[in-house]
């Protein structure tokens, strides 16, 4: 595998100022859907299977949202690192729902259901770390995807150069980011990230998603 190539992506603002040099700011996790899209009298008569049937017909690809352990993971119970969650480690779920966004400034989105565990963590965190799986990293998507588990558990990683967000080891490209704004969207959230580093090996066939399989290019 090429080596990665790590891009430093300067945010607008002083030029002394390093983006490793400023603190990520929490934000919170669950803000009130204030604002909704249409009433209660206007709704589709749509069933969510039949949401879930046809949207599936949308093939993407899948990445795995990871972020360090927040300012106060000790807080939370979790000086063991215990199975159940491992709450004082890193962060990490899998993640379909997940585009670039803008060019300039360099943003990127992906959508979390609001009764996720996973997600406030990463919201303490103020920062975050999308790994586009490869064709052969299904089982490591699979272990990402339980509730309940230490998920990092075996899963080698190393910390991306300025968030310290964990960087799977072997993906075919990774993007570091800080959390830049949160939006309601029903029953999940819209989570925008500004990018701050990222980087590919170059090489390999991405994983896909499709009906609810996993799939892969094809000549």
């Amino acid at each position: 595998m090429a080596a990665t190539v790590v891009r430093y992506l300067r945010s607008v603002g002083s030029p002394t100022s390093a983006p490793a040099e400023r603190e990520p700011e929490s934000v919170d996790a669950l803000p009130r859907p204030d604002l909704r899209a249409v009433g209660d009298d206007e709704r589709a008569p749509v069933s969510p299977a039949e949401f879930r049937a046809v949207l599936g017909n949308f093939a993407s690809g899948v990445t795995v949202i990871t972020a360090p352990p927040g300012a106060d993971a000790d807080a939370d119970g979790g000086g063991s690192g215990s199975a159940a969650g491992n709450v004082s480690g890193p962060a990490g779920f899998a993640c379909q729902s997940f585009a670039s966004l803008s060019l300039d400034p360099p943003l990127v989105t992906f959508m979390v259901a609001r009764t996720s565990t996973t997600w406030p963590r990463i919201a303490r965190a103020g920062v975050f770390c999308v790994n586009i799986l490869g064709a052969e990293q299904g089982e490591l998507c699979r272990s990402f995807a339980v509730s309940g588990a230490d998920k990092f558990a075996g899963v080698a990683h190393t910390p991306t150069p300025v968030t310290g967000s964990p960087q799977l080891d072997g993906v075919p490209a990774w993007i570091d980011c800080r959390i830049h704004a949160v939006h309601t969207g029903g029953d999940h959230l819209i989570v925008v990230g500004r990018v701050v580093a990222m980087g590919a090996a170059g090489e390999g066939d991405p994983l896909l998603f499709h009906k609810g399989r996993f799939g892969r290019l094809a000549d």
